[in-house]
């Protein structure tokens, strides 16, 4: 089906994102896989080609348009050529938002040239060793102490922590017992403050290139000046950009599913059983049709979804059905690739192996699926 959801501006885009992976990702992905880490000069690199600093307004050295689509190309561009950038997409879908919506004049001045200049990395830091979908239950705090505040606490599962330079923290900055959601606070933790000490980095099943560790929070004292937003306004901040953050994961659910579905095409072309191509068996044919199917009906409530976000139009539930739906449809999709694969698919030398371990997490994180069921059916009166 033809999409209409980008203009010729994107797809200039898209070939400046299409030319870079090609050049200086791509023959290198490997080794950072291999490594667990992409190098930090990787954001430089996209910042001095405008790629990462497109929200950023054009004062501060960004592209200045605050434009979500630009941010759908370089995930789909990533999932084209089968790489993941460790926790960029984490860091513009996610983290970013929360700057630009948020910061105030100062801030901006300090912050944003770095943002747009791909300098400065971000991080949030909201899970907790014992917290996590349940924000409300946070137990990092952040006690006033004249001109700062006294952070002490500690985080888990945050993406890009490892070479992140500015984390914004959730921490409780006062309690009332009557609304747990009350009294929590955003503040940016700048890497090297005293106390503040990143952890290990966690082992996980996919993911390879991203950083996922653990933080914590010694007597780090934080400038009042590094609050961002009100103070004790950080439960409707977050809910802010809640819905952008779940789109963000069925962008990339998308994406990949449409890259398993191309590699497995070629690949049932090649590979012969019984002296013929897997291709010529009807199971073959129906199989990757009934996928296909499925990616197409994905995409188009992907597209506009998206479409509903840029026009500032796209509600937390509609939000929610969408990351249910195509994340979904990628975990049972990649699965039926693998298998077309036979024994190959269970080997990482082969794409669909990552993109397998990969999918996995996207109907956890951002919200479970179940978490998205209980949004959805509460849209519904029940």
């Amino acid at each position: 089906m033809r999409r209409t959801l980008f203009t010729q501006d994107h797809e200039d885009f898209r070939l400046l994102v299409r030319d870079f992976l090609a050049r200086e990702v791509v023959p290198v992905y490997e080794e950072w896989r291999r490594a667990g880490l992409v190098p930090r000069e990787l954001f430089t690199s996209l910042g001095k080609l405008g790629i990462i600093g497109t929200a950023i307004p054009e004062e501060y050295g960004g592209g200045g348009h605050d434009d979500y689509r630009y941010n759908v190309v370089i995930q789909e561009e990533c999932a084209r050529a089968c790489v993941t950038l460790g926790g960029l997409r984490t860091h513009l879908d996610v983290v970013v938002p929360y700057f630009t919506g948020l910061a105030n004049a100062a801030q901006q001045a300090r912050w944003f040239p770095g943002l747009a200049s791909g300098e400065l990395y971000t991080a949030i830091a909201m899970s907790e060793p014992g917290t996590g979908s349940d924000l409300a239950g946070i137990a990092t705090t952040a006690v006033r102490d004249g001109d700062h505040y006294l952070l002490n606490g500690s985080k888990t599962f945050i993406t890009g922590g490892h070479h992140a330079d500015l984390v914004i923290v959730v921490a409780r900055t006062s309690t009332d017992p009557e609304n747990r959601r009350a009294g929590l606070s955003l503040l940016v933790v700048e890497k090297g403050m005293p106390g503040f000490t990143v952890g290990r980095k966690l082992e996980k099943i996919g993911l390879a290139t991203q950083d996922t560790v653990e933080l914590s929070f010694a007597d780090v004292r934080v400038p009042a000046a590094n609050l961002l937003g009100e103070e004790g306004a950080a439960f409707s901040s977050l809910g802010r950009n809640l819905a952008q953050e779940r789109l963000a994961i069925a962008v990339g659910a998308v994406a990949q599913t449409r890259t398993a579905i191309d590699l497995t095409v070629s690949y049932v072309r090649e590979r012969t059983v019984f002296g013929k191509p897997v291709a010529h068996f009807q199971n073959t044919k129906f199989e990757l049709a009934a996928m296909a199917a499925e990616s197409e009906a994905a995409q188009a409530m992907l597209d506009a979804a998206v479409t509903g976000l840029v026009a500032g139009e796209l509600s937390a539930v509609d939000a929610a059905k969408t990351k249910l739906f195509c994340t979904e449809v990628q975990g049972r999709v990649v699965d039926r690739c693998l298998q077309l694969h036979g024994g190959y698919g269970y080997i990482l030398e082969y794409p669909i192996a990552r993109l397998y371990a990969d999918a996995r997490v996207t109907r956890i994180y951002g919200g479970t699926s179940e978490v998205m069921k209980t949004i959805i059916s509460r849209s519904l009166g029940l």
